[in-house]
C-alpha cells in the first residue's frame, strides 16, 4: 500500500518536496496580521518582519481539524500515513494529530519527533528512506520511535535579545549577555531546549558547537543530517562549516543547508547555526 508523510511546517521541510510528503502549516501572527507558514509566508518574509518589528510574533499549533483533512485526503486515496510532529513538549500538534488519528484506525501512525526544525526535518527524511526501502507505515513508525532517540540538535545562537522578548531570560541577563558578547549553545534534549554552554564570541561559540558534537559517538553518514541558520544570511553558517570541516570532508563532498523558519525562529532570532544528526552507535 502507499504510504504518505505528513508533518508540520516546524519541519522546515518547504514544499515541493516529494509527491508523498505533505507539509501542513503552522498559523503565524504578528499583531493583527495573521500567516500560514510556508504558504503565504516564506523564511525570508519572517526574519524581514522579525527584524524590522517591535512586536514579537506569536505562533500557533497544527489543528485537529486540518491533520483530520489531510488523514481523510490520504486514506481516501488508498494510502497509509505516517505523520512526524513537533515535539510535544514544545507544542500541542502531536496532541491535535492524535486526536485526529482516532477515526482512522490503523491507518495512520502518529510520531512525536522529540524535535523541532532540521531535527524534526531528518526524522521525516529518514522515514522516506525506509520508505523507498519498502518498509510498511507501522513499521515505518516502529523504527522512527527507536531511531528519533539518536538524533542530536545543536545550535549556536547570535543573541539573547530574543529569549529576553519572548521572556525566556531577564533583560539584565540579556544586556551583560550582549556587552560580553556571549553566544550561548543550546541542544534539545527529550523534546526540550536546554542550554549546554555560552562562550565570548562567535568564534569560542563555534569550538563550543564543535566540542559539543565531538561529546557524541560521531555523526552517522549513512543517516539524514543537515545543518541550518536563522536570519536573512548563512554567512555565520559559512564560517562554521569551514571552522567544522575535520568532522565531516572525509566523509561527504558536501553538506545539506536549510533555513530555519518561524516557529523556532521567533524565539531564537536571526543569526543562529544549529546542525542535526544520527548519533552513530547510539
Amino acid at each position: 500500500m502507499a504510504i504518505r508523510m505528513i508533518t508540520d511546517s516546524a519541519s522546515d521541510l518547504i514544499p515541493p518536496i516529494r509527491e508523498d510528503v505533505t507539509v501542513l502549516p503552522m498559523a503565524i501572527s504578528f499583531g493583527e496580521q495573521h500567516y500560514l507558514d510556508g504558504v503565504d509566508l516564506t523564511h525570508r518574509q519572517f526574519y524581514e518582519l522579525l527584524i524590522e518589528g517591535d512586536t514579537l510574533p506569536v505562533t500557533s499549533q497544527v489543528s485537529p481539524g486540518q491533520f483530520a483533512d489531510a488523514f481523510q485526503a490520504a486514506v481516501k486515496a488508498g494510502e497509509e500515513v505516517v505523520a512526524i510532529t513537533l515535539s510535544k513538549k514544545l507544542s500541542g500538534t502531536w496532541q491535535s494529530a492524535c486526536l485526529a488519528a482516532q477515526d482512522f484506525p490503523g491507518k495512520v501512525h502518529v510520531v512525536d519527533s522529540g524535535n523541532a526544525t532540521i531535527g524534526e526535518m531528518i526524522l521525516v527524511e529518514r522515514a522516506l528512506n525506509l520508505a523507498d526501502q519498502g518498509l510498511g507505515a507501522g513499521e515505518i513508525a516502529q523504527t522512527l520511535e527507536k531511531e528519533k532517540k539518536d538524533i542530536r540538535l545543536v545550535a549556536l545562537l547570535d543573541t539573547l535579545e530574543y529569549l529576553k522578548r519572548g521572556g525566556r531570560i531577564s533583560p539584565t541577563t540579556a544586556l551583560v549577555g550582549g556587552l560580553l558578547a556571549v553566544k550561548p549553545v543550546v541542544a534539545v534534549q527529550e523534546g526540550e531546549v536546554v542550554v549546554l554552554g555560552k562562550a565570548r564570541g562567535s568564534k569560542n561559540g563555534n569550538s563550543l558547537l564543535i566540542q559539543e558534537i565531538e561529546k557524541t559517538a560521531g555523526v552517522d553518514f549513512s543517516r539524514p543530517y543537515r545543518l541550518g541558520y536563522t536570519g536573512l544570511s548563512d554567512t555565520l553558517l559559512q564560517k562554521y562549516i569551514h571552522d567544522s570541516r575535520g568532522l565531516w570532508e572525509e566523509h561527504t563532498p558536501s553538506l545539506p543547508i536549510s533555513t530555519v523558519g518561524g516557529t523556532i525562529g521567533t524565539h531564537v532570532g536571526p543569526g543562529a547555526v544549529a546542525v542535526a544528526f544520527f548519533c552513530k552507535g547510539a
